[in-house]
């Protein structure tokens, strides 16, 4: 009795034909849609944590307003110090001329009389030098 071996009829294009079968039923990755891992476990946030977040933010852009707007208020207040004392300097200044003009006017009202004082002394002292001749 002769036997007759039955097995898989494969030819070189069954088998490519097979692999591709195979092979093409195996899903593949997309890579334009594809996430990783850490944006899918991503927790979204709240609106209340939005809301929270803004806060904050705006918070801190105010406080550092609040430092600026200090700061120019202490450099103003040095600057109104400093002009503060400059004007005490020029009003003791113009004072002291005042004075000084106002003993000016005096001493030029009484120039006649030292004039007629200096007449005398001079007057005096030709004769006390006559006397001694």
């Amino acid at each position: 009795m002769k036997r007759l071996d039955v097995g898989p009829m494969t030819t070189p294009t069954y088998n490519k034909w097979w692999v591709r079968r195979i092979n093409d039923n195996t899903p593949k990755s997309n890579q334009e849609n594809s996430r990783s891992i850490e944006e899918y476990l991503r927790v979204v946030p709240s609106e209340l944590e939005i809301i929270r977040q803004d806060f904050e933010r705006r918070n801190m852009d105010l406080e550092k307003k609040i430092e600026q707007i200090e700061e120019e208020k202490i450099n103003l207040r040095l600057d109104i110090d400093v002009q503060n004392l400059e004007t005490k300097k020029l009003r003791k200044g113009k004072n002291k001329a005042k004075e000084e003009l106002d003993s000016l006017k005096i001493d030029y009202k009484k120039l006649p009389e030292i004039q007629e004082e200096k007449d005398k002394v001079d007057r005096w002292e030709q004769k006390f030098q006559e006397v001694q001749t």
